[in-house]
Protein backbone atom coordinates (compact mmCIF):
# COMPACT_ATOMS: atom_id res chain seq x y z
CA UNK A 1 0.00 0.00 0.00
CA UNK A 2 1.61 3.58 -1.12
CA UNK A 3 -0.28 5.55 1.10
CA UNK A 4 -0.83 5.20 4.97
CA UNK A 5 -2.68 7.09 7.74
CA UNK A 6 -2.35 6.22 11.52
CA UNK A 7 -4.91 7.54 13.85
CA UNK A 8 -2.92 6.92 17.08
CA UNK A 9 -3.67 8.81 20.14
CA UNK A 10 -0.97 6.93 22.38
CA UNK A 11 2.71 8.52 21.53
CA UNK A 12 4.05 5.37 23.25
CA UNK A 13 3.00 3.09 20.20
CA UNK A 14 3.70 5.65 17.60
CA UNK A 15 7.38 4.54 16.18
CA UNK A 16 5.91 0.92 16.66
CA UNK A 17 3.16 1.34 14.65
CA UNK A 18 5.75 3.18 12.06
CA UNK A 19 7.80 0.41 11.85
CA UNK A 20 5.11 -1.94 11.76
CA UNK A 21 4.30 0.04 8.24
CA UNK A 22 7.72 1.13 7.24
CA UNK A 23 8.90 -2.34 6.14
CA UNK A 24 6.64 -2.47 2.83
CA UNK A 25 6.56 0.11 0.22
CA UNK A 26 4.59 2.50 1.70
CA UNK A 27 5.82 5.94 0.29
CA UNK A 28 3.13 8.52 2.16
CA UNK A 29 2.83 8.13 5.72
CA UNK A 30 0.92 10.22 8.24
CA UNK A 31 -0.13 10.33 11.33
CA UNK A 32 -3.30 12.04 13.14
CA UNK A 33 -3.26 12.06 16.69
CA UNK A 34 -7.06 12.29 17.46
CA UNK A 35 -10.49 10.99 15.25
CA UNK A 36 -10.99 15.01 14.16
CA UNK A 37 -7.78 15.29 12.73
CA UNK A 38 -7.63 12.38 10.85
CA UNK A 39 -11.16 13.26 9.40
CA UNK A 40 -9.81 16.40 8.00
CA UNK A 41 -6.65 14.36 6.45
CA UNK A 42 -8.91 11.78 4.38
CA UNK A 43 -11.20 14.52 3.20
CA UNK A 44 -7.68 16.61 1.87
CA UNK A 45 -6.07 13.01 1.23
CA UNK A 46 -6.34 9.74 -0.56
CA UNK A 47 -4.88 6.80 1.57
CA UNK A 48 -4.83 3.39 0.91
CA UNK A 49 -5.15 2.28 4.05
CA UNK A 50 -6.28 3.62 7.43
CA UNK A 51 -5.02 2.07 10.86
CA UNK A 52 -6.95 3.38 13.90
CA UNK A 53 -5.17 2.10 16.77
CA UNK A 54 -8.01 2.29 19.39
CA UNK A 55 -9.42 4.25 21.66
CA UNK A 56 -8.66 7.52 19.93
CA UNK A 57 -8.16 10.96 22.81
CA UNK A 58 -11.70 12.20 21.44
CA UNK A 59 -13.13 9.21 20.40
CA UNK A 60 -13.11 5.31 20.43
CA UNK A 61 -12.57 5.06 16.81
CA UNK A 62 -15.06 2.90 15.50
CA UNK A 63 -17.16 5.81 14.08
CA UNK A 64 -14.23 7.33 12.21
CA UNK A 65 -13.58 3.25 11.02
CA UNK A 66 -17.57 3.47 9.72
CA UNK A 67 -16.67 6.96 8.20
CA UNK A 68 -13.70 5.98 5.97
CA UNK A 69 -15.79 2.77 5.45
CA UNK A 70 -18.67 4.86 3.76
CA UNK A 71 -16.98 7.75 2.10
CA UNK A 72 -13.63 6.64 0.64
CA UNK A 73 -12.06 3.65 -1.19
CA UNK A 74 -9.48 2.91 1.86
CA UNK A 75 -9.05 -0.43 3.25
CA UNK A 76 -10.09 0.20 7.03
CA UNK A 77 -7.83 -1.04 10.30
CA UNK A 78 -9.20 -1.13 13.92
CA UNK A 79 -7.01 -2.23 16.49
CA UNK A 80 -8.90 -3.43 19.25
CA UNK A 81 -8.16 -5.01 23.34
CA UNK A 82 -9.29 -8.24 23.13
CA UNK A 83 -11.73 -7.51 25.65
CA UNK A 84 -13.55 -5.05 23.37
CA UNK A 85 -13.17 -6.88 19.91
CA UNK A 86 -16.07 -9.05 19.10
CA UNK A 87 -18.16 -5.99 20.20
CA UNK A 88 -16.50 -3.40 18.25
CA UNK A 89 -16.42 -6.69 15.25
CA UNK A 90 -20.42 -7.17 15.71
CA UNK A 91 -20.79 -3.06 14.90
CA UNK A 92 -18.20 -2.65 11.70
CA UNK A 93 -17.66 -6.00 10.14
CA UNK A 94 -20.46 -5.75 7.93
CA UNK A 95 -18.87 -2.44 6.43
CA UNK A 96 -15.56 -4.62 5.03
CA UNK A 97 -13.62 -2.84 8.53
CA UNK A 98 -11.18 -5.08 9.77
CA UNK A 99 -10.74 -5.83 13.79
CA UNK A 100 -7.26 -6.50 14.66
CA UNK A 101 -7.03 -7.93 18.55
CA UNK A 102 -4.18 -5.96 20.74
CA UNK A 103 -1.65 -7.64 21.59
CA UNK A 104 -1.05 -9.45 17.71
CA UNK A 105 1.88 -10.70 16.10
CA UNK A 106 3.03 -9.22 13.28
CA UNK A 107 2.87 -12.05 10.73
CA UNK A 108 -1.18 -11.36 11.47
CA UNK A 109 -0.81 -7.74 11.39
CA UNK A 110 0.91 -8.24 7.91
CA UNK A 111 -1.64 -11.02 6.39
CA UNK A 112 -4.36 -8.59 7.70
CA UNK A 113 -2.78 -5.98 5.27
CA UNK A 114 -2.75 -7.95 2.33
CA UNK A 115 -6.53 -9.33 3.21
CA UNK A 116 -7.59 -5.07 2.41
CA UNK A 117 -5.03 -5.02 -0.05
CA UNK A 118 -6.88 -7.54 -1.90
CA UNK A 119 -10.61 -5.98 -0.61
CA UNK A 120 -9.55 -2.42 -2.13
CA UNK A 121 -8.31 -3.62 -5.13
CA UNK A 122 -11.65 -5.60 -5.65
CA UNK A 123 -13.70 -2.10 -4.45
CA UNK A 124 -11.55 0.03 -6.66
CA UNK A 125 -12.72 -2.76 -10.19
CA UNK A 126 -16.21 -2.49 -8.89
CA UNK A 127 -16.42 1.63 -8.51
CA UNK A 128 -14.77 1.55 -12.04
CA UNK A 129 -17.35 -0.56 -13.44
CA UNK A 130 -20.04 1.63 -11.88
CA UNK A 131 -18.65 4.42 -13.09
CA UNK A 132 -18.55 3.30 -16.92
CA UNK A 133 -22.28 1.99 -16.14
CA UNK A 134 -23.17 5.09 -15.20
CA UNK A 135 -22.29 6.77 -18.35
CA UNK A 136 -23.86 4.62 -20.58
CA UNK A 137 -27.19 5.00 -18.92
CA UNK A 138 -26.59 8.62 -19.73
CA UNK A 139 -25.51 8.04 -23.20
CA UNK A 140 -28.85 5.73 -23.37
CA UNK A 141 -30.56 8.12 -22.17
CA UNK A 142 -29.35 10.82 -24.19
CA UNK A 143 -29.75 8.61 -27.29
CA UNK A 144 -33.33 7.95 -26.38
CA UNK A 145 -34.44 11.64 -25.91
CA UNK A 146 -32.97 12.79 -28.95
CA UNK A 147 -34.62 9.92 -30.79
CA UNK A 148 -38.20 11.18 -29.18
CA UNK A 149 -37.39 14.63 -30.30
CA UNK A 150 -36.62 13.46 -34.18
CA UNK A 151 -39.36 11.23 -34.32
CA UNK A 152 -41.58 13.91 -32.99
CA UNK A 153 -40.32 16.85 -34.80
CA UNK A 154 -39.37 14.81 -38.34
CA UNK A 155 -42.37 12.25 -37.87
CA UNK A 156 -39.92 9.69 -38.41
CA UNK A 157 -40.13 6.20 -37.21
CA UNK A 158 -37.95 4.97 -33.83
CA UNK A 159 -36.02 2.86 -36.73
CA UNK A 160 -35.47 5.80 -38.41
CA UNK A 161 -34.78 7.76 -35.89
CA UNK A 162 -31.69 5.38 -34.81
CA UNK A 163 -30.59 5.43 -38.46
CA UNK A 164 -30.60 9.19 -38.79
CA UNK A 165 -28.68 9.56 -35.40
CA UNK A 166 -26.47 6.32 -36.63
CA UNK A 167 -25.59 7.73 -40.24
CA UNK A 168 -24.73 11.45 -38.91
CA UNK A 169 -22.36 9.74 -36.65
CA UNK A 170 -20.27 7.73 -39.21
CA UNK A 171 -20.25 10.85 -41.97
CA UNK A 172 -19.11 13.24 -38.64
CA UNK A 173 -16.81 10.71 -37.66
CA UNK A 174 -18.20 11.11 -33.96
CA UNK A 175 -20.65 9.13 -31.51
CA UNK A 176 -23.82 8.97 -31.30
CA UNK A 177 -24.26 10.64 -28.06
CA UNK A 178 -22.61 13.99 -29.74
CA UNK A 179 -25.15 13.72 -32.80
CA UNK A 180 -27.59 13.43 -29.93
CA UNK A 181 -26.69 16.17 -27.86
CA UNK A 182 -26.70 18.06 -31.06
CA UNK A 183 -30.32 17.04 -32.20
CA UNK A 184 -31.40 18.27 -28.47
CA UNK A 185 -29.95 21.30 -29.05
CA UNK A 186 -31.18 21.83 -32.32
CA UNK A 187 -34.76 20.92 -32.08
CA UNK A 188 -35.36 22.30 -28.30
CA UNK A 189 -34.90 19.71 -26.50
CA UNK A 190 -31.79 21.25 -25.38
CA UNK A 191 -29.03 19.50 -23.51
CA UNK A 192 -27.29 21.73 -20.73
CA UNK A 193 -24.38 19.71 -21.16
CA UNK A 194 -23.20 20.55 -24.50
CA UNK A 195 -24.14 22.31 -27.89
CA UNK A 196 -23.15 21.63 -31.28
CA UNK A 197 -20.97 19.00 -31.76
CA UNK A 198 -17.36 18.76 -31.23
CA UNK A 199 -14.95 16.38 -33.31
Amino acid sequence: MNSILIANSAPKNQNYLKDLVSSGDCETLDFASSGSEARRMVIDADYDLVIINTPLSDEFGHDFALYCADSTVSGVMLLVKSDLADSILERVEEFGIFVLEKPFHKPFFYQAVKLLEASRSRLLGLKNENVQLQKRIEEIRIIDRAKCVLMERLSLSEDQAYSYLKRHAMDMRVTKEKVARAVLATYGGTDPLKKGIDK
